[in-house]
């Protein structure tokens, strides 16, 4: 574990709360880690220059592939598709959902990505709503939207996808990429299969979508390497409040995709498992700004973070719980606090305060524990900041 945890919060510790920091160097992990799924693809898969491949099955109306190249596909149309995924147990596929806007003229392509986590939805609505402002016969490129990655995380509305041939066992999958088509796990495929054969091939930028998770939610923020001049053009286009600018965990698919020499980023929208639909519009409106920055849309710019106060921070300080009971906050999301500033109180079952929280940083509220009970441990908020943590602060390793 490196030293850099007492500077911050390292990314497994948002595994949790969905938010990310590490003190290490992302790239070089990524591209170990790349490097080692583009031996054990195949050749094929790994090629950008890839061809369409239609397996013969249609489902519900719509042409399932095992591939796609983008420039195979009509300009001046919406394409609707299924990529096949990993195999279930049963040797069905787990099928995702592809929406192609093809232009009709060349330009630059955009992937928009959603659903890595399955209890995500505001971030899968984004995508949606993005994709239904578009119309290819004014485009010049393309936009490929892929709304729900981890198919079987997604029915059950959970973070993690079920490891079936292992009892209980959950898998983040914003842990597996780029993935390994031969890998050891069904997820570890899955990505290996999406990231080689269908998000790489047609990528010149991307943007992941998530959300906090299951009881505990996250202001409007990205998360993104602000010191990558690419990234740092699009992430100033969002009108929101909060840039967490660290390079995160190695192996969550944004990195994937730098470390493939493709820009990219990590917007984070609200709470797991509902539709913010005001927080959605600001993301919406971002998203839109950065096609019309890369000439696929035209039309002036919405707001972008020069109409609105943006606080970035290099790194997060969580305070978890140290005793069990009721949860009651003193600050919300987005509040301003100072070192010392009391943020939550924890009431026992007599109603008895049993634990006070105090901020060891000045910030910004960046992330807060929805359930309105927690057991020792939990983290129950984050602050977003920008010096090094106290000596002692705790961290959350998982």
């Amino acid at each position: 574990m490196s030293d850099n945890l007492k500077e911050g919060l390292d990314r497994r510790d948002f595994i949790i709360a969905s938010i990310a920091t590490v003190g290490a160097s992302a790239a070089l992990a990524v591209s170990a880690a790349g490097a080692n799924a583009q031996d054990n693809a195949g050749s094929a898969a790994n090629s950008t220059s890839q061809k369409t491949v239609y397996v013969g099955d249609v489902i519900e109306g719509k042409k399932v592939v095992s591939a796609l190249d983008v420039n195979d596909l009509e300009p001046s149309k919406k394409h609707l598709l299924y990529f096949q995924g990993v195999e279930m147990p049963s040797g069905q596929h787990w099928y995702v959902s592809v929406t192609v806007a093809k232009g009709a003229k060349p330009g630059k392509r955009g992937v928009l990505v959603s659903g890595v986590h399955g209890d995500e939805m505001s971030s899968m609505h984004t995508v949606q709503t993005v994709m239904n402002q578009l119309d290819p016969a004014a485009m010049s490129g393309t936009v490929m939207a892929v709304t729900d990655v981890s198919r079987p995380a997604i029915e059950g509305m959970q973070r993690r996808w079920p490891n079936s041939g292992r009892g209980s066992d959950l898998t983040d999958m914003n842990r597996e990429w780029p993935g390994n088509e031969n890998g050891a796990t069904a997820a570890s495929r899955h990505a290996g299969l999406l990231f080689n054969r269908l998000l790489r091939p047609n990528a010149d930028f991307a943007i992941d979508f998530h959300t906090g998770t299951t009881g505990f939610e996250v202001s409007a923020f990205n998360i993104a390497e602000m010191d990558v001049p690419e990234i740092k053009a699009m992430v100033e286009l969002y009108p929101i409040g909060q840039i967490f600018d660290n390079p995160t965990y190695p192996s969550v698919l944004h990195n994937a995709f730098i470390a493939a020499g493709i820009p990219s980023f990590c917007p984070e929208i609200g709470a797991a498992r509902h539709l913010d639909l005001e927080m959605i519009s600001l993301f919406v409106e971002g998203t839109m700004n950065v096609l019309k920055h890369h000439g696929i849309v035209a039309g002036s710019m919405g707001r972008t973070g020069k109409d609105v106060s943006v606080f970035v921070g290099n790194s997060a300080l969580p305070i978890l719980a140290t005793a069990g009971g009721l949860v009651e906050h003193l600050v919300k999301l987005n509040d301003k606090v100072e070192a010392g500033q009391k943020v939550a109180i924890q009431r026992n079952s007599f109603g008895e305060v049993v634990a006070e929280y105090t901020s060891g940083v000045a910030g910004e509220i960046t992330g807060q524990r929805s359930d309105a009970m927690s057991e020792p441990g939990n983290p129950l908020v984050f602050i977003l900041f920008s010096k090094p943590t106290p000596e002692g602060a705790e961290v959350y390793p998982e």
